[in-house]
């Protein structure tokens, strides 16, 4: 560092600048693209029928998609430093806040339906000949 740390942030993106940054996120932001989407493919496919968890899944695949391509995009046409800087709490945060707070009592929700229906199924073929059709009396003509 030759520089106060605030002219930093007013630098190119790039790797002569930033050496040990520079590799290491466009790295992680193209490693986090392709595995944010193969999480999202195999938890869709295991969760198709829970419509909550669905969209819980799309919005940390659009939220992760745009953070990962934004650094890709900065180190690719060597924006300033302070756009990383800023993006990466920011999308970090989004994150955190889809994940931890959004939808956490809608998953709730969706869980106590998930066991009212539990419950009323198991009760209502809890006894044996609840699945029996019962015998109609014949009609004498």
């Amino acid at each position: 560092m030759t520089r106060p740390p605030w002219e930093y942030l007013f630098s190119t993106f790039n790797d002569k600048v930033f050496p040990d940054l520079f590799n290491a996120i466009w790295i992680f932001s193209l490693v986090g693209i392709v595995a944010i989407v193969v999480l999202y493919n195999v938890r869709t496919r295991q969760l198709r029928r829970h419509p909550p968890y669905l969209d819980l899944y799309e919005w940390l695949l659009w939220t992760s998609i745009s953070l990962f391509f934004l650094l890709l995009v900065y180190a690719i046409f060597h924006f300033d430093f302070i756009f990383t800087v800023v993006t990466i709490p920011i999308g970090l945060g989004v994150l955190a806040w889809v994940r931890f707070v959004r939808f956490p009592p809608e998953l709730a929700r969706y869980q106590q339906q998930l066991a009212k229906a539990r419950f009323y199924s198991k009760q209502k073929f809890a006894h044996p000949e609840s699945t029996i059709r019962p015998k109609r009396a014949r009609r004498r003509r």
